[in-house]
């Protein structure tokens, strides 16, 4: 089975839990016998290549006068046009901005191809590369031959949408957050409207948890019927067993991902005020970056803790291991998780965690303190009962880590096969 996979990135270029879930999976599929095509709007030739044939959008070609395109812009009318357009050939460049709108200077010397130059980023220009996305998907739908699309998360609904039309094969996306994770009910309408005609146009939607189905269904009005969870999987690391040195004598709570509305970042520092009330002798991490990284540093002084807080930055890879491997307890606080993969890091190395009812990975661990966001007290509690009562802590270390060694991609991936096998039937 070959399958035509829409990413928005890959590891090692990453910025979160999609990155990473992406690369599990295909690697789960790979095991499976399937052949995976992987696009990226942006490709730096380091990525991992051993169990997919990756495509770099940005060498695509896109040919504007053939019939499949024009019956995809018809429909992407939102689309805006900025200098990352570069043509492929020839002076005669018929593609302007004006108005705001693509407009195309007709001549019968002109050789209609360009190809876009993707930063494969999420900054200011990120619908407009969303849309471009989706015309190369056109070109890359066209050469190459698949059974299945799969399109994981909002910027790639598109391209798989396109890559559908002209191929007339059945499109799988990938829900990993619907913009109600992201924004609460402030949502994006653009955002939203992507989301609701890439579920409303897929033969299958998988959901990264029951937490995330239910939103696709009462959020968007789609059938139950197309919408299947399969919860996503961790694989063991070859650093697992390392010892890191912390090089203080403290001990460390760690919160890892992004400083945002969604992961609830205000929540762990509350938490920690209340914790140093009771206990001395505890350090806190906040790894990650993001809009709300200013006012948390900035509430983080007005409560006087800048000398038991540490500000990192966002950290990938080995430097991940080696944050979950100094800590003795991992907190997820976020406001909406679809699902959450760093628990299952965490607990892969040996810490005890601590997350939100609100989140996607509650469902399949058994081996956690769950607690809901919004009740610091509560989080608190579970932290300081890590932090002080060894038994319980080794208890959370000792099952953790033999619960999430079941948790395999190869598993996830068996399951996602199977649907694929049921959409060709």
């Amino acid at each position: 089975m070959k399958v035509l996979m829409f990413g928005w990135e890959f590891p090692p270029h990453i910025s979160g839990g999609l990155g990473t879930a992406c690369f599990g999976l295909t690697q789960g599929l790979m095991k499976q016998g399937a052949e995976i095509i992987f696009v990226v709007p942006r490709a730096y030739g380091d990525e991992d290549q051993s169990a997919i044939r990756l495509v770099n959008a940005s060498d695509i070609a896109v040919n504007f006068r053939s019939e499949a395109f024009a019956r995809l812009y018809k429909n992407l009318t939102y689309m805006e046009v900025n200098s990352t357009l570069v043509p492929y050939v020839g002076e005669d460049e018929y593609y302007k901005i004006l108005n705001g709108q693509e407009k195309f200077l007709r001549s019968a010397d002109s050789i209609h191809q360009s190809r876009y130059i993707f930063s494969g980023s999420y900054g200011a220009n990120l619908m407009q590369e969303v849309r471009r996305y989706a015309y190369t998907a056109v070109e890359i739908a066209r050469d190459n031959t698949f059974d299945v699309i799969h399109a994981h998360d909002w910027l790639t609904y598109l391209a798989g949408i396109a890559a559908k039309e002209v191929s007339h094969k059945p499109l799988v996306i990938h829900v990993h957050a619907t913009e109600f994770d992201r924004s609460g009910e402030n949502v994006n309408t653009l955002v939203y409207d992507i989301e609701k005609q890439g579920m409303e146009k897929a033969d299958r939607i998988i959901t990264v948890s029951n937490w995330t189905r239910d939103i696709v269904i009462n959020k968007y009005g789609i059938n139950p019927d197309k919408v299947v969870t399969i919860h996503n999987a961790v694989e063991p690391s070859d650093s697992d067993s390392v010892f890191y040195k912390k090089n203080v004598k403290e001990k460390l709570v760690t919160f890892l991902g992004r400083v945002t509305f969604q992961k609830g970042p205000e929540y762990f520092v509350e938490s920690a005020y209340r914790i140093l009330q009771k206990v001395d002798n505890v350090r806190f991490v906040l790894a990650g970056d993001g809009d709300m990284l200013p006012k948390i540093i900035e509430r983080v002084a007005a409560l006087n803790m800048g000398d038991r807080f540490h500000f990192t930055g966002f950290l990938r890879g080995k430097d991940v291991d080696r944050m979950l491997g100094m800590s003795d307890v991992y907190v997820m606080p976020s406001v909406s998780e679809p699902f959450g993969i760093s628990p299952l890091e965490a607990m892969r190395s040996n810490v005890p965690v601590v997350i939100s009812r609100q989140s996607g990975v509650s469902e399949v661990l058994t081996y956690a303190l769950k607690v809901n966001f919004w009740d610091i007290e509560e989080m608190a509690d579970a932290i300081y009962g890590l932090l002080t009562y060894e038994p319980l802590a080794e208890m959370f270390r000792k099952n953790g880590r033999t619960e999430v060694y079941n948790m395999k991609w190869e598993n996830a991936a068996r399951k996602l096969v199977e649907e694929y096998k049921r959409l060709l039937q």
